[in-house]
């Protein structure tokens, strides 16, 4: 059975993490994907939280029944500026130790780096993976990369590839269906990508999008033409032009049971509605089992 993790962006600027616990449990959500925030893995710096509010949280998790599956942070460790790495370096040991502290099995992160200096970026890629690799192993902690818009690889078979090059069982490939259009550069199904990816795929981001290369690119205009930016959206199921009906056939076709993170971002007047009925769509299409199951 999949499980089916709430990612609680849309949380963040209110409610303390021991809070969106809570939240999730009233949601009816089991898990958590801990997204970047200010107070605990904030992107690309040094994490924030101390013991007591990971003692806070442990708690909080044993109250409410909602554990924390994953933890999302993102650190620059593939940085052309060799200090910048070493730094990313150091965050990324003291948010792995957290995730230990806090029983969490698995780490979903991105690349990084610079799309401008993808081969420098991919070279501090793999020199960054060389000293945290003990570290993952040490806690036994898994990990699954996507591909981010405006990270050095953007593209999906690119992205499984440098994966395959880490050779390592616990290091897997993160499908983002809001980051499809940038994946495939607009000519690709999410299925032909998530089937390149194989036995790779052990995450998914689920969300809608609409294609920003549609209309000769001008869907969406930019100022100046040319600006070096990325545009993507994170929308509810339906708000978009993601095929769901095939994606989620295809899942079950190949009885995909990894871990479903609901990530709608940008809609907080109605994040708690938008992110039952996400659930509840994810359950009907990949039969999550009941509570607890």
């Amino acid at each position: 059975m999949v499980k089916i993790l709430l990612d609680p962006s849309m949380y963040h600027p209110h409610l303390s993490v021991a809070e969106e616990l809570a939240k999730a449990a009233e949601l009816g959500f089991e898990y958590l994907e801990l997204s970047p925030r200010a107070d605990f893995h904030e992107w690309h710096h040094y994490p924030k939280v101390d013991r007591h509010q990971i003692a806070e949280v442990k708690q909080a998790m044993k109250d409410t029944g909602v554990k924390i599956w994953t933890m999302n942070p993102v650190f620059d460790w593939a940085s052309p500026d060799e200090q910048e790495r070493q730094a990313q370096v150091r965050n990324w040991r003291r948010s792995l130790e957290i995730a230990d502290a806090l029983e969490v099995p698995l780490i979903a992160t991105e690349f990084s780096g610079d799309p401008n200096r993808p081969r420098q970026s991919e070279g501090q890629f793999y020199r960054s993976m060389e000293e945290l690799i003990p570290v993952f192993e040490k806690y036994g902690l898994e990990c699954t990369i996507e591909a981010h818009p405006y990270d050095f690889v953007e593209e999906n078979d690119r992205a499984v590839q440098i994966i395959r090059g880490v050779d390592r069982d616990w290091l897997n490939y993160e499908f983002c269906f809001p980051h499809a259009y940038h994946l495939g550069q607009g000519a690709r199904d999410p299925r032909e990508m998530m089937d390149y990816a194989g036995d790779r795929l052990k995450h998914l981001h689920i969300a809608d999008v609409f294609d920003h290369t549609a209309n000769v690119g001008n869907r969406y205009i930019m100022n100046p033409p040319g600006a070096d930016a990325r545009i993507h959206q994170h929308n509810e199921i339906g708000n978009g032009e993601i095929d769901w009906d095939a994606a989620f056939g295809y899942l079950r076709e190949r009885e995909y049971d990894g871990p479903v993170s609901v990530c709608v971002f940008g809609w907080e007047e109605e994040a708690d509605a938008i992110n039952v009925r996400m659930r509840e769509r994810i359950q009907k299409e990949l039969g999550q089992g009941g509570p607890h199951a």
